[in-house]
């Protein structure tokens, strides 16, 4: 298949103009409450020096968390996890702008004092990050006036599943890895089995062990003879030459 050049979808280009907006937001709001002894620099000063902070320390709080969310789902966890990986470097970047605009020394005389401070602003952008992005998820398509075309795929996971927003089934030899909005689970059958329970659902069948929602595409790249999908909740899939037709003739690269 000849390579094609694929354009940010919809969905990223919103999330991304989105996530940009709101570390603008916050870096005014914190450069107007002037913390940690910044009150006392003339707003046009605190200004420059918080949006620097904010947009840059959310950068790379937004990298670790593309890297994170794929294997953390829940909520605390994740945000845990990505506010303390992303101290470090942002203490960096706090060091660097404060020699550069106030001409503090390039050392760090209360490295606990620092990296708690940070830390906790790194927690609260992250978690109205999380939230805010929650809400931007597409929903599950709402049911119609005719049977749920996944149900009988549906009756083969757990109760706490069996409800919850199908996103992908990946084959796992003689076992079927369910992901959904609510974590994922394994469960025994054959992905043939599967695939014909699921001919009525809107999907796609991206690869020889993989079958994804339609509703829970993000994303479709190709490069090189070989393409990848990324899903709703982080999830990357494998989108094979054979099957990549498909999801072209619907429009997604």
């Amino acid at each position: 298949m000849k390579r094609v050049a694929s354009a940010p979808s919809p969905t990223l280009v919103r999330h991304l103009a989105t996530e940009l907006s709101l570390l603008v937001a916050a870096g005014m709001v914190v450069a107007f409450l002037g913390p940690y002894e910044t009150a006392e620099r003339p707003l046009a000063e605190r200004m420059a020096y918080w949006l620097i902070l904010i947009v840059g320390g959310g950068l790379f709080g937004i990298a670790i968390d593309e890297a994170v969310r794929r294997r953390l789902n829940g909520f605390w966890p994740r945000l845990a996890a990505v506010s303390v990986l992303m101290t470090p470097p942002i203490m960096g970047l706090v060091v660097i702008v404060a020699h550069l605009m106030f001409g503090a020394p390039l050392a760090v005389f209360d490295l606990p004092g620092l990296a708690f401070q940070v830390y906790l602003l790194a927690m609260a952008v992250t978690a109205l990050r999380q939230l805010v992005l929650a809400k931007l998820e597409p929903a599950p398509a709402p049911a119609g006036d005719g049977p749920d075309p996944t149900l009988v795929f549906r009756q083969r996971l757990s109760a706490k599943r069996r409800t919850a927003a199908l996103i992908a089934v990946e084959a796992e030899d003689h076992y079927l890895r369910v992901h959904t909005d609510a974590g994922a689970e394994l469960v025994t059958a054959r992905f043939a089995d599967a695939l014909a329970e699921l001919s009525e659902a809107p999907g796609f069948r991206t690869h020889r062990s993989w079958w994804v929602a339609a509703d829970a595409i993000e994303d479709v790249r190709w490069r090189r003879g070989a393409g990848e999908a990324r899903l709703r909740g982080g999830l990357v899939v494998p989108v094979s030459r054979s099957q990549a037709p498909a999801l072209k003739d619907a429009g997604w690269f």
